[in-house]
This record gives structure tokens, C-alpha cells and sequence, in this order.
């Protein structure tokens, strides 16, 4: 099947938004969407795909984001964002499920992103559905069904606050459903309250899996990046809030542009 798109897959999906894609030797990418092991291969118009089906892959490529309305609005910002993504076309944010997400995300602290696909892939293959060739990201129910053998996934101090946070979610005190008509500040508040949950994860998980594209996530690549480019310096509340306030309602965009920096 085929999925006419303005994307391209290498950036998107190699980019260290999601961590379960795998590029194969064929140059195609292998990941999971909605329970199901998908293989995306990329043609001049978008990409071609088996295991899955169009309506759910427009939804993880946020198909219904006018890419060349956002990438004119960030560059029209700033003309080092133009050059960027002139050189890095078809970037898109992804859409992916806010609990996979954010269960990623309080795995993806004081780590590099090899290791963070280490982890998140351990996960999965000790608690999640069997698909075949992969398994599914576990539910949280999944995860505490089976937490006497979490040290086997070797997440080190992350441990703890990962089961914290399947408790929290599979009790109802962490309530992702409300949380998804939240504005950005309110959500970026709400998601600190747990355990694990700083500013730049709380960040990522309300760009890539609450859809909130004015987030600004702030990493140390960023951080130098801003300091080099721009000559903004501070703590992670300010360099964020340059961000938003510059690139506004799709900084998220600029933001994975700027991420892009250093290889395009």
C-alpha cells in the first residue's frame, strides 16, 4: 500500500523522537503503531507500507499538519531555522500514544538515545503482546503483572519510578485521558507532578504525544545550540522560553530542526 505524504522518513523516524524504529539494510524502517509491526519504505511521494492501515499511519505522522505553512512560519522567525529546513525537508513531528510515550520518557533520563532504545525494546519484549516479529509496548496492567522481574530489563534507578508510574496510570490517580484537553502550561505542570516527570520530559511528552507543537524541549545539544546561535543563556525555563516565544505556536518544529543541526 502506498501513503502519499510530505515526509521524509530518515529524519522523522532516525531522529530520536520515538525510540522503536529500525532502519533495515533495504533502507527501509521497521517499527510498531497501534499494536501492529510496520514497514515503511520511502518513495518520492511519501511511502510505501504493509502491517498497517492509512487512517492510523495519518494519525502518527500528524498527516493533517500543513508542513509547508509551518516550516514558512518558523522561518520567516529566524533565517537559520530557513536554512535548516531547507536542508532537512519532509521532517515531521509524530503523533505517538500519550502512555507509550511517557513511559518512554521517564525511561529516557541521564541516558543516551542507543540506550534508551535498549531499554524501551527490553520492556517490550519482556511484557508486552507478541506481534510476530516484535512485540507491543506493554500496558501498564502488563508492566505490574510482571514487576517481581523488572530488575531483568536492567533499567537501573528508573525502575522504581517506571512501576510508580504503571501504578499511577493503571489506578487512575495518573489520569492521561483529562489530560489530553489540557493547554500546554497546564499539561507541562500536570505531568511534573509524577515521579521522574522534569521540565524537558514533560516537554517531549506533550510535543510528541500530546501533540502540543509549542513545546520547547531542552536538552544539553539544544542548550548549546541556542548559546551558539542566538547567544541566549540560563537555566531550562528560560532557553525554553525563548523558544516558545520566538517560534510560537510550532516551535516544537524549530525545535527538532535546531536538534538537526549538527548533521544536516
Amino acid at each position: 500500500m502506498q501513503l502519499e505524504l510530505d515526509v521524509r522518513l530518515d529524519p522523522t523516524l532516525g531522529c530520536g523522537q520515538a525510540h522503536r524504529w529500525r532502519k533495515m539494510e533495504s533502507g527501509c524502517w521497521q517499527g510498531v503503531v497501534k499494536n501492529e509491526v510496520v514497514t515503511l519504505c520511502q518513495t518520492d511521494d511519501g511511502f510505501s507500507y504493509t502491517g498497517s492501515n492509512e487512517r492510523d499511519l495519518k494519525e502518527y505522522f500528524r498527516a493533517d499538519d500543513d508542513l509547508g505553512m509551518i516550516v514558512s512560519e518558523i522561518s520567516a522567525a529566524d533565517p537559520v531555522v530557513a536554512d535548516l529546513s531547507s536542508r532537512c525537508p519532509g521532517l515531521r513531528i509524530l503523533k505517538q500514544p500519550e502512555w507509550e510515550c511517557l513511559a518512554t520518557y521517564v525511561l529516557a533520563t541521564n541516558v543516551n538515545v542507543k540506550r534508551i532504545a535498549k531499554m524501551v525494546e527490553s520492556v517490550c519484549d519482556h511484557y508486552g503482546t507478541d506481534l510476530g516479529e516484535r512485540r507491543a509496548f506493554p500496558t501498564p496492567g502488563q508492566i505490574l503483572d510482571g514487576k517481581d522481574t523488572i530488575s531483568e530489563c536492567r533499567l537501573g534507578f528508573r525502575e522504581p519510578r517506571f512501576i510508580q508510574l504503571a501504578e499511577g496510570v493503571e489506578n487512575g490517580s495518573i489520569d492521561l485521558e483529562s489530560m489530553k484537553d489540557m493547554p500546554y502550561e497546564k499539561l507541562t505542570l500536570a505531568l511534573q507532578e509524577i515521579n521522574g516527570v522534569g521540565p524537558k520530559v514533560a516537554d517531549c511528552v506533550a510535543l510528541f504525544g500530546f501533540g502540543k507543537l509549542e513545546s520547547f524541549p531542552v536538552d544539553v545539544r539544544i542548550q548549546k545550540c541556542v548559546e551558539r546561535m542566538y547567544g541566549v543563556t540560563g537555566n531550562y525555563k528560560t532557553v525554553s522560553a525563548f523558544g516558545r516565544g520566538k517560534f510560537g505556536a510550532y516551535a516544537g518544529y524549530a525545535q527538532e530542526f535546531l536538534y538537526h543541526s549538527d548533521f544536516i
